[in-house]
């Protein structure tokens, strides 16, 4: 394995501003193209077989293929091909190695972007390292994080699948099945590899989906914040302390209150734990398909052969995800306007932008419902950054910032619907319930009746 990350380069590489030659992947010979990235793997038994029309000529690659859709043993989702997907998906669309200037420029906006949230939040810096990264880089460096968001969902869907077979069917084709089901962990990877290779030229850091994904460190890609800003008439250095602001204060935010991510995860788990999978609906699907084009089953999983619809108790869980993003999302808000005051004439412009971007739907939503519909978006984000500015106006910083400190204290939706309410209601020391002080005792020393 090389030390270097996949689209690194030196800063001092003086090839710095060229774009990545795609690879195989990208189209050319040798691969079957980022958007299809089993598609070779289908089309090497369509007509005529290797070489004839419509296969693929390549045996290597074609033993190759096979080869890593057989020896993975490593869970539900194939990450080696989901890996190899998403870089495939990069390199088609192009990306720019990060140069030294880029590096230089991003190292500045987090030192002063940390300078400014200093006064506007009491959770202190974490001192993680700044990360610059190509959209390469981003894919690489996020991979361990999505296991956690995926994983759940996909271990379900294969699980509800592999128990709908009758006993009979299931040991009589035993071994069949144990094939298929090695056919699904690859198309759980090359799906989940689509899909973040898609998200990698839209993001602007590791945050966007309200989760950071760079293990405390905040991190930024200068090529999709030049995107993000263009035709918003915002200067460009603007637009990157902005956004270096949002990243850092999600990261903060993490990083002082360490059950928040085990919060997230564990409400996409109880989503995937009452997954229902319908099978007749996929056995009709399944009859559909022409035997006589094996890419067709490529066709019906980007066409939706394993959508599965949303049960009552998924419903529930996602109601209670997207407040606990709003409620993510709406404090970085706040504490973004609050850093920027008097500060950065643009953001209130930049911060709009953003709120529309996420609350109509962005790169996160479309990658999850494109895995089994389970959307990512903070419906109530205005709402919650009302809430939380009302609690800092009446509580200051710390009492905004103390509601951080215990699940138990976090708002309800009515809380964001009435923020007065929950003001008046909650008046225990954030600092924890056993500070309560004990009654006062009688003269006989016992405790009043």
């Amino acid at each position: 394995m090389n030390d270097v990350p996949f689209g690194f380069r030196s800063s001092d590489d003086p090839d710095d501003d060229r774009p990545e030659k795609s690879g195989a992947g990208s189209g050319g010979a040798g691969g079957s193209g980022p958007d299809d990235p089993l598609g070779g793997l289908f089309g090497m038994f369509g007509p005529g077989g290797p070489g004839g029309p419509g296969g693929n000529p390549d045996l290597g690659a074609m033993f190759q293929q096979l080869g890593q859709m057989f020896s993975w043993s490593g869970g539900p989702v194939n990450w080696d091909l989901a890996n190899q997907a998403a870089r495939e998906v990069v390199s088609a669309a192009g990306d720019r190695s990060v140069s030294g200037s880029d590096r230089r420029e991003v190292d500045d906006a987090f030192r002063l972007a940390d300078t400014w949230l200093d006064g506007a939040t009491t959770f202190p810096s974490t001192g993680g390292s700044p990360r610059t990264w190509s959209r390469a880089e981003w894919v690489e460096g996020t991979q361990a994080a999505w296991k956690d968001l995926v994983e759940p969902l996909a271990a379900r869907v294969s699980e509800a699948m592999s128990k709908s077979l009758p006993p009979e069917i299931a040991q009589a084709a035993g071994p069949l099945v144990g094939m298929m089901q090695q056919v699904g962990v690859s198309m759980w990877g090359a799906q989940v590899g689509q899909s973040i290779g898609k998200l990698a030229g839209e993001v602007v850091g590791s945050a966007d989906i309200g989760v950071p994904l760079a293990a405390g460190h905040p991190a930024l890609l200068p090529a999709n914040v030049r995107a993000f800003g263009e035709g918003l008439g915002v200067d460009a250095r603007d637009v990157l302390l902005y956004l270096a602001l949002r990243e850092a204060a999600y990261v903060r935010l993490y990083g002082h209150a360490p059950w928040l991510r085990a919060h997230i995860v564990a409400l996409v788990e109880e989503y995937a734990r009452n997954v229902s999978v319908d099978t007749s609906a996929i056995e009709e699907k399944m009859r559909e398909i022409d035997p006589q084009r094996p890419e067709a089953l490529q066709e019906a999983l980007e066409g939706g052969l394993f959508d599965v619809p949303t049960t009552p108790e998924q419903q529930a869980a996602l109601d209670r995800l997207e407040l606990a993003l709003a409620l993510v999302e709406g404090w970085v808000d706040d504490v973004v306007t609050q850093a920027t005051a008097d500060r950065l004439p643009s953001a209130a412009a930049l911060r709009e932008t953003v709120r529309r971007r996420r609350a109509s739907g962005g790169p996160a939503e479309q990658t999850f419902a494109t895995l089994v519909g389970l959307q990512l978006r903070p419906r109530k984000l205005r709402e919650a950054a009302a809430f939380w500015a009302a609690v800092r106006e009446a509580r200051g910083a710390d009492g905004r910032d103390g509601v951080w400190a215990h699940p138990d204290l976090m708002p309800s939706a009515d809380d964001l619907a009435d923020p007065a309410a929950f003001l008046v209601v909650d008046q225990w020391d954030m600092s924890g319930l056993d500070d309560t002080p004990a009654p006062p005792e009688d003269e006989n020393g016992g405790s009043p009746s």
